[in-house]
């Protein structure tokens, strides 16, 4: 089975598992380079985090999901929820459609005749 060193460095290690569903901030090690990520814990395997982040563009919803090896984990807090708008986006995108339907007037100042 296991050795006790072995079984030492398994109690040590971070587990995640408590955070999943929740929104966290992970900065990680990708290569040389340090990066931050924030997105839903999607779930937790015991040697890496799924992240997951949806989004909206062009009027469908799409998910980013990533994955990040417990090794390169530098530091992992929980943030809290983004808030979401108060208008949904087709209600925002009729009312930017009613002002661009109105003619506007554009006054510049100092222009030569």
């Amino acid at each position: 089975m296991f050795d006790g060193n072995r079984a030492a460095i398994l109690e040590a290690m971070p587990q995640y598992s408590e955070l999943v569903g929740h929104r966290v901030v992970v900065t990680y090690r990708a290569g040389d380079i340090v990066l931050p990520a924030t997105g839903k814990l999607a779930a937790d395997s015991g040697k890496t985090i799924f992240l997951e982040e949806s989004f909206e563009q062009r009027g469908h919803v799409k998910t980013f999901r990533w994955e990040i090896p417990y090794g390169c984990i530098i530091e992992l807090n929980e943030c809290p929820e983004i808030p979401r708008p108060f208008a949904s986006v087709p209600e925002q995108r009729e009312a930017s459609s009613e002002l661009e339907r109105q003619p506007a007037t554009l006054e510049l100042k100092n222009r030569p005749a």
